[in-house]
């Protein structure tokens, strides 16, 4: 799975989202990261692709548990007492990847935001950036 579709997710939403759950297995394909923010961590246990380390920790010292996707399949096979959670989608990566290319689609790169060393004068602001310089793509 590509890591545009497996967004993290910090401990903060995940324990949001898990408030009135409890006896239940939180899933998250994506990696479960550490919220510096939040003072103490509920109880809780957790099936991710990966934990950061002191996510882990965390998890771990408040008596909850971080498990596998293995793990999981063997502890509940039909998915029963799992909530399906998922990272934010909208990221500031997501600006410079562009729509998918087609027949029908020619602006597959209009609005894709450059990855620019620098946004002054000199910098991707000449010919194909604007009109007045020849021509715009």
């Amino acid at each position: 799975m590509s890591k545009v579709n497996a967004p993290p997710l910090g401990l903060n939403r995940l324990a949001k989202y898990m408030s009135k759950k409890e006896g239940k297995i939180a899933v998250m394909v994506g990696k479960v990261t550490d919220d510096v923010r939040m003072m103490e961590c509920p109880k809780m246990s957790v099936c991710a692709l990966s934990f950061t380390e002191n996510a882990r920790k965390r998890i771990v010292a408040a008596g909850g548990e971080c498990i596998t996707f293995d793990q999981l399949a063997l502890r509940a096979p039909t998915g029963a007492n799992t909530v399906l959670l998922r990272g934010p989608e909208s990221r500031a990566a997501l600006a410079h990847f562009g729509k998918r290319t087609t027949v029908n689609n020619p602006h597959a790169y209009d609005g894709v935001k450059p990855f620019v060393r620098s946004k002054g004068r000199k910098f991707e602001k000449a010919r194909g950036r604007r009109k007045s310089r020849g021509f715009k793509v």
